[in-house]
């Protein structure tokens, strides 16, 4: 297997250092393919910045492949923003308030509200939240739990849905090098059957209704909420809620109706679904090109036919609503350019022979079995030090899949552990971003926030550790069923050690 040695390490090495110090992954996917061409170039920085417009940079914009899930991103992202402003989410869940008089009801409506607003990971808690925090005062459930269940129905449930922007941005990673391995599997099909080894985001959204229906908290949380139950007081001393004053305005206080998010939704599925069952879905595989112009031709309906529904509601004028169309659009920018860049990345790394030289230094030494492991703890460290997912995802994916090919490893169990290990970093990072969120959306102090979900994090973040190393062994997807069971238990226990220690009152 042809390599550079030791050299080829450099990019993705200086990718990663940069990304961990600055939390930039543009910055830092940027300075590692222009410093591995560099290298390439015999140290020429003329000829190395030529290279990487016109033979790295270039052809991934032209490719007709990256050209459609570009497109595909822009129609994503202008479909969410319309959602997000047409108060329809907060509309759905006010309408559910009344029946809401007990902890455990509260709680999965919340959970429920979540799973509801699944395209927008980054909407879940400013839509969800707000709605939500007067409710859970009310019953004497904590705005930390509160705060975990947005957390927890935000990127652990979008990265598990093949057709919104997180399943189209992790696809276009995986088709890239798919391609450069020569792997005729599409990679919709390849990212559907990574689903039931996505351990950690599966089991973070079941531990929501396993704690609400059996009551089973633990540590920090189950003090925050038993202070709520006392005392009344929804903050510890000293604590800061978190809450931006412009984000209550933007996603509260519109008149709408909850038709703005089903209806909508309803003509996507159906247009989405109708279109690959023509293809031959699920009876024949769909090529991903076909995937790709099925699922902009359901955004675009889906967008259209909500337009129509804010007009005909008087949620904003049409001059406005365009903007907020073409905002969402622009919002995608950033998404667009980590993806060429880790396209570019790619593809340098396979001329270097970087996977070949980290399988040579590994083969025979690590069973192949323990490789989903190794790369799940890998992928954690880094989104937890730089607090993102898709950015661990834009360069753990470039050298997991074809390290996987080369040492034997199962490579569909090892896509998802890229997955896992950085939706669970993400989860329990301080400084990312989706954590920050559901502390603004629940009105909670930040800090507090991540103390009470970092017991619950780790417990699944355990249990899907183990859960790698058997899948790497048997390359079962029941593998799941343990991990739901080994959660289950171990919650139960947790509670019932606290329970002896500090009775709740």
């Amino acid at each position: 297997m042809e390599n550079m040695g030791f050299v080829s390490l450099i990019p993705p090495l200086l990718s990663i250092a940069l990304a961990v110090t600055f939390r930039n992954v543009i910055i830092s996917l940027f300075v590692g393919l222009f410093t591995g061409l560099l290298i390439l170039s015999a140290g020429n920085p003329l000829e190395a910045t030529t290279s990487t417009i016109r033979d790295y940079l270039s052809p991934q914009l032209t490719d007709s492949y990256n050209a459609a899930v570009i497109v595909l991103l822009f129609f994503i992202g202008g479909f969410v923003a319309l959602v997000e402003h047409s108060g329809g989410g907060a509309a759905m869940a006010s309408r559910t308030i009344a029946y809401l008089n007990t902890k455990a009801k509260t709680q999965i409506a919340a959970w429920c509200g979540g799973l509801i607003i699944f395209f927008s990971d980054m909407g879940t808690p400013l839509i969800v939240g707000p709605v939500f925090e007067k409710i859970f005062d009310k019953v004497k459930a904590s705005r930390e739990k509160l705060a975990w269940i947005l957390d927890s129905t935000s990127s652990p449930v979008a990265v598990l849905i093949p057709f919104i922007g997180w399943g189209v941005y992790i696809m276009g990673l995986i088709g890239e090098e798919f391609g450069h391995l020569g792997i005729d599997t599409p990679e919709f099909s390849a990212f559907v059957q990574a689903i039931p080894f996505q351990f950690y985001a599966i089991l973070t959204v079941l531990a929501v209704p396993t704690v609400a229906i059996a009551r089973v908290d633990f540590g920090a949380m189950r003090r925050a909420d038993q202070r709520v139950l006392e005392t009344g007081k929804l903050y510890w001393p000293g604590s800061t809620p978190l809450r931006n004053i412009d984000v209550d305005q933007k996603y509260g206080g519109v008149e709408s109706h909850p038709s703005l998010i089903w209806l909508p939704l309803a003509v996507l599925f159906v247009t989405l679904f109708g279109l690959l069952i023509a293809a031959g879905f699920p009876f024949q595989t769909v090529p991903g090109s076909d995937f790709r112009v099925a699922l902009s031709t359901a955004y675009l309906f889906a967008s259209v036919v909500l337009i129509a529904m804010m007009l005909y509601f008087k949620v904003k004028r049409l001059g406005a609503i365009f903007d907020t169309y073409l905002a969402g659009m622009q919002k995608m920018v950033s998404v667009v350019l980590i993806l060429v860049l880790a396209w570019a990345l790619g593809s340098l790394l396979k001329e270097m022979g970087t996977a070949n030289y980290i399988v040579a230094l590994t083969q025979g030494t690590i069973p192949p079995f323990i490789v989903p492991a190794i790369i799940f703890l890998s992928a954690a460290g880094m989104s937890f030090a730089t607090g993102s997912s898709w950015g661990t995802f834009a360069i753990m994916l470039p050298l997991a899949i074809p390290m996987a090919a080369g040492l034997e490893a199962p490579i569909i169990v090892s896509i998802a552990a890229v997955l896992s290990g950085g939706i669970f970093g993400d989860h329990c990072s301080p400084i990312s971003d989706s954590t920050i969120l559901a502390s603004t959306g629940a009105g909670c102090d930040h800090i507090d926030h991540v103390k009470t979900q970092l017991p619950y994090a780790l417990v699944n973040g355990a249990i899907t550790l183990v859960s790698f190393v058997i899948a790497g062994i048997t390359h079962s997807s029941l593998t799941v069923l343990f991990s739901i069971a080994g959660m289950i238990a171990i919650f139960y226990l947790l509670a019932r050690l606290q329970t002896r220690r500090t009775p709740a009152h």
